[in-house]
């Protein structure tokens, strides 16, 4: 207990204890929710990620199916349905690239680099992989391709934290994930040829 009408009111101040724990809990309470609102949002961010990897799995082999080519809007519907539970206002984004073989997957058009810079320069030649003329750092054509095919399925999220401390933690309000999965088509058909054109800009 302090005693304020003692002759010794310094000495007395300064072993007075009263309000201590008011203090201590308002300099360590929004450093603890903090920490632990973060962590919740991370988490869930995880769960997340789980989720719609799992589905993008899922609807990556039913769509390898002959079948598949003509029931891309219903195997996207369930990719968001998945999710809907976790992140019932998200919105997905799906696309589709199709490649020769596993090799291409992701991989630009092949160029003459006339001048050894490693990055394709306009005046240089290429190859069109895709016929549209001009040089693309991905080879692929979007779409779920054709037998024996390998694409590259990807679908994006984008969500209201369920944590409103965005700006207060330095994110962004919304969170935006993405998961791909690459897959061959079955051989339900010879695979088709594709035509590379070289193409040297005037």
């Amino acid at each position: 207990m302090c005693r304020w009408t003692s002759p010794w009111l310094r000495s007395n101040l300064a072993r007075c204890e009263r309000g201590v724990s008011a203090i201590e809990f308002a300099l360590i309470a929004p450093v603890f929710l903090t920490l632990l609102l973060g962590t919740f949002d991370v988490g869930h961010t995880m769960y997340v990620r789980g989720i719609l990897s799992g589905a993008i799995q899922d609807a990556g082999r039913d769509a390898g199916l002959e079948s598949g080519a003509n029931a891309v809007n219903a195997i996207d519907s369930y990719v968001a349905k998945q999710i809907k539970a976790t992140a019932p206002q998200g919105a997905v984004l799906t696309t589709r690239k199709n490649y020769q073989s596993f090799l291409d997957a992701g991989k630009p058009e092949d160029f003459v680099d006339a001048n050894a810079n490693l990055v394709y320069d306009p005046e240089e030649c290429f190859t069109d992989a895709n016929g549209n003329e001009q040089w693309d750092p991905d080879k692929g054509l979007a779409g779920q391709g054709g037998a024996d095919d390998v694409v590259v399925y990807t679908a994006t999220l984008t969500y209201d934290r369920i944590v409103p401390l965005g700006g207060f933690l330095g994110w962004d309000d919304t969170n935006t994930i993405s998961a791909s999965t690459v897959l061959r088509n079955q051989p339900f058909a010879d695979q088709a040829a594709r035509q590379e054109v070289q193409i040297c800009p005037n």
